[in-house]
């Protein structure tokens, strides 16, 4: 079954990698054809990441190393849209 969209939970340092590099290293991961990262925190030391990537058939392991490889750690995959098409969330009402 394709991934078509995860959203991850990642944390860089400071300085490295850059969000360009990091954009830049995830769009290269096989099955990749966009990447989104927004900043959802900062502190003295790190920067806390929401970042959004979606494509045809993401190889999920690839882009956890490449990914790693920067320096930066995935802390979770915290949505993962697989199948034939992409599927949006829809929340409960209660």
């Amino acid at each position: 079954m394709p991934v078509r969209r995860l959203v991850l939970d990642v944390d860089k340092t400071v300085n490295e990698p850059d969000l360009i590099r990091l954009a830049s290293v995830i769009e290269a991961a096989s099955g990749v054809k966009a990447v989104n990262i927004a900043v959802t925190e900062i502190d003295i030391e790190t920067v806390g990441t929401n970042v959004t990537v979606e494509g045809d058939d993401i190889d999920v392991e690839a882009l956890t190393r490449a990914i790693e490889k920067t320096g930066a750690v995935v802390h979770s995959i915290d949505e993962v849209v697989s199948g034939a098409y992409i599927l949006e969330n829809k929340p409960r009402s209660r």
